[in-house]
């Protein structure tokens, strides 16, 4: 044509793989009940659509020339599928006709989102008066919540991979968490090596310095026989025993001492739960989070978050997830918690008074 003297103008054409959305499109929009959304997504439809809402400023996309932009409830979609399922990303690319590269974009982009629009939102002390009433009624006065922390398994890092290695033997990363008494969550620290002891994840977290300067909790006190007791939390041996942290008695115990342990145990195991039914509902957490160091508290901060959702709304949590979650679990046990036994000689006289109120069957004022 150049020789001829002849130029054409030809329109550029951009190619893109064609792939299949009517599984999305028209099954699961379309036909899908609360019971086959709430198994596959782990929240039902209204839920679901009052997420991507909530979320849109921040996922919704401007189509281009070369394609249209996913849909913000197609972006919700695939980061939920991930979330709450073992599967590959290549396998949810698949199912919802995308890209496996778009599926770790999209993960990435809605747990970002999360992150930065709800946890403010919904990881909040909220009302105290209403936690501390909670454990009240469960056997343990002027508590305003329980901390534990939990493993949360990882392929092995690029670098400083041995400072991943937990107590059990594999790579982690660790998530600290304060839980209310309905199990949710109400401040987080996400991020330490699983090497690290819980002692000094809590020690160099923002909630200790907070508690040791008295200014997460307003100073509400009651007085335990002759003792002054403030607002406390509770936790296992291995945290340290002090005014405002409450932690039971190891070794040989007498009976007022078992008595206690069993009142605290009672109302810790809310933080145990809370752990249980996270990991339940956002089954990627129970196997190796393939993500960058930088990525993964990300997304295990929105799954933090999205637990708070489904447990203020009262989402089903459905028959059969914690024995899914157990048979994934089996493989990366939680290590073994090592005893502290430092301690103030404040906290030791709270402790006392509340073993002997335990006793007596008296009650705090």
């Amino acid at each position: 044509m150049v020789v001829m003297g002849q130029v054409h103008a030809v329109e550029r054409r951009f190619w893109a793989q064609e792939t299949s959305t009517d599984w999305w499109d028209c099954t699961v929009l379309q036909l899908w009940d609360d019971q086959q959304w709430l198994q596959n997504f782990r929240i039902c439809k209204g839920t679901f659509m009052e997420l991507c809402e909530l979320l849109s400023p921040a996922l919704k996309r401007q189509n281009t020339k070369m394609r249209a932009a996913l849909t913000v409830e197609k972006r919700m979609a695939i980061a939920l599928w991930k979330l709450e399922t073992p599967d590959s990303y290549r396998s949810v690319a698949d199912q919802f006709g995308v890209g496996k590269s778009t599926v770790g974009a999209v993960v990435m982009q809605v747990a970002k989102a999360i992150t930065e629009l709800l946890v403010p939102r919904v990881v909040t002390l909220g009302n105290l008066q209403v936690i501390v009433d909670g454990f009240a009624a469960m056997g343990f006065p002027n508590c305003g919540g329980a901390i534990d922390g939990t493993h949360i398994p990882i392929l092995a890092p690029d670098h400083q991979a041995s400072e991943y290695i937990n107590r059990k033997g594999y790579f982690s990363i660790v998530l600290q968490a304060l839980v209310d008494h309905k199990g949710c969550f109400t401040n987080m620290n996400v991020g330490w090596l699983g090497k690290v002891h819980d002692t000094r994840i809590f020690r160099n977290s923002g909630l200790f310095q907070l508690l040791q300067q008295g200014t997460f909790f307003p100073d509400q006190k009651i007085t335990v026989g002759d003792v002054e007791m403030p607002i406390v939390i509770l936790g296992d041996p291995a945290y340290p025993l002090m005014p405002w942290l409450i932690k039971p008695y190891t070794g040989s115990l007498d009976s007022s001492q078992d008595l206690f342990n069993y009142r605290l145990s009672k109302c810790r195991m809310v933080v145990e739960c809370a752990f249980g039914r996270l990991k339940a509902r956002w089954r990627s957490l129970l196997t190796r989070l393939d993500l960058s160091e930088t990525n993964i508290p990300i997304i295990i901060t929105a799954c933090c978050a999205l637990h708070n959702i489904c447990e203020s709304k009262g989402e089903t949590f459905m028959a059969g997830w914690e024995v899914e979650a157990n048979h994934l679990a089996t493989g990366y046990v939680q290590p073994d918690i090592r005893a502290i036994t430092r301690v103030q000689q404040g906290a030791l006289r709270i402790r006392e008074a509340l073993k002997t109120s335990f006793m007596n069957g008296q009650d705090a004022v």
